[in-house]
């Protein structure tokens, strides 16, 4: 799309704070969490409200620009090309309000996982958050959001119960049940393709303390480790969720000096039931055993994610087996030995309610996969970015026989098919609600449809 040269006038037209190219502000305001990525959209603007994200709407459409939403820019890499875009950053929009009694959480669009657990906690209360408390709640929301409960709870999309966004043709409107209940359907797991989203409300669920923690192993048991885990994982009950990975530490003074350089098989989680479910696991013998009872909002950093921005590349795909054909070709590629440059390969167990369609679900129903694989780490230049890339490319080729069709939105960090991560009906609902809502297709989303 040709950028119209009066694109200056965004300033005039929209109440809210705008960086152009050449600004001073412009290079700090147009990157995203992933540093490795180098946004360029044809103007940066920072709403304080709802009015003024769909002044922004009306203001770039006039000009003949797209609009994309953006609170942290996780997850940004599938946006694409931004040089006929105006990139909303809602990262000024951080409102959070609980309704205790309701079991209810109001957020508007920048609000982070962290700014819920704060608000929520002192009532004992949680959400569905996920593994980093810096995410953005829409981001993550929008895109189905599997957290530390999503075994026995389901997806974070599927516990949302209002939305607002501001459409394309600059309206601000309320979906629920209620009220447009295709495009609220749509919204929940199809992502920011339907309007640029100002608030979400979701619920909330009792929880005070849960037993939560991590086990570490040397790295040269992760064969033993990534057996056992697999076997144990395909009958734990629904109440644990847990993740493993194998992971390449750097020797850097953030980390604890008994990691620091370390390479290591790490088995994180929680488990709302009884802790003897994790006895398969304690039997191999742990290095570290730090499982216990704690206050539920220690789950916000128990997985210990980056929380400032880094430049990375990483890649997703959905594990339906792990046998032990499965699991000597990961060790192989990923483990001790195999020379590999990946920091982290991981795998999140899924199964449960993430298997389970529940009544008014969402675009996004769950995970149809036994684990969610994801492999990465930092890059500081071409070579190491490379080298990085063909390593993941060729984990997922020798993975191929016991991978699931489709993806988990939330860990592709590239453009996927979208048609093979949705079934054949749905896809078509969210191509007919895409189409409703956005003829011109105004609204730039990070997985179009």
């Amino acid at each position: 799309m040709t950028m119209i040269d009066p694109v200056p006038a965004l300033r005039d037209l929209c109440g809210g704070a705008v960086a152009l190219p050449g600004d001073d502000g412009y290079d700090a305001a147009r990157s995203g969490f992933n540093l490795a990525l180098d946004q360029r959209p044809a103007a940066v603007a920072y709403p304080a409200d709802a009015t003024e994200v769909a002044e922004v709407v009306a203001a770039a459409r006039a000009q003949g620009l797209r609009v994309a939403g953006q609170a942290t820019g996780h997850n940004a890499g599938p946006l694409g090309d931004l040089s006929g875009t105006v990139l909303v950053k809602t990262s000024g929009m951080r409102g959070v309000e609980i309704d205790a009694a309701g079991r209810i959480a109001r957020t508007e669009a920048g609000a982070l996982w962290e700014d819920v657990v704060d608000a929520a906690a002192p009532h004992g209360l949680i959400a569905l958050h996920g593994s980093s408390p810096t995410v953005s709640v829409t981001g993550y929301s929008l895109g189905g959001g599997m957290g530390w409960l999503a075994r026995s709870h389901g997806l974070q999309a599927n516990s949302v119960t209002a939305i607002e966004l501001v459409t394309a043709d600059g309206e601000h409107v309320r979906t629920d049940a209620q009220h447009d209940p295709e495009l609220f359907w749509a919204l929940r797991g199809g992502g920011g393709n339907f309007g640029i989203v100002t608030a979400l409300e979701f619920r909330l669920y009792p929880l005070r303390e849960i037993y939560a923690g991590f086990m570490l192993w040397d790295w040269s048991q992760a064969e033993r480790v990534l057996t056992a885990y697999a076997d144990w994982a395909r009958t734990a009950p629904d109440d644990v969720t847990t993740s493993l990975r194998l992971m390449q530490l750097p020797p850097i003074e953030a980390l604890p000096e008994f990691l620091r350089g370390r390479n290591v098989v790490m088995i994180d989680g929680a488990v709302q039931g009884d802790p003897a479910t994790l006895a398969p696991l304690r039997a191999l013998g742990p290095e570290i055993d730090t499982f216990a009872m704690v206050p539920a909002p220690a789950l916000a950093r128990l997985h210990q994610d980056p929380e400032d921005p880094m430049p990375m590349t990483a890649d997703t795909a959905l594990v339906e087996s792990l046998p032990v054909e499965a699991i000597a070709e990961l060790v192989t590629l990923a483990g001790p030995g195999s020379g590999s440059p990946l920091d982290v390969v991981e795998l999140r167990q899924c199964g449960g309610a993430l298997r389970r369609a529940t009544p008014g679900h969402g675009a996004a129903a769950g995970v149809d996969a036994a684990f969610v694989l994801f492999m990465g780490g930092l890059v500081l230049d071409a070579e190491m970015a490379a080298a990085k890339r063909q390593r993941i490319f060729e984990i997922k080729a020798a993975l191929a026989p016991w991978t699931n069709r489709g993806h988990y939105l939330n860990f592709a960090e590239d453009r996927v098919d979208l048609s093979e991560t949705f079934p054949t009906d749905a896809w078509a609902r969210l191509r007919a609600v895409k189409e409703r809502m956005d003829p011109d297709n105004v609204i730039h989303a990070n997985h179009a449809i």
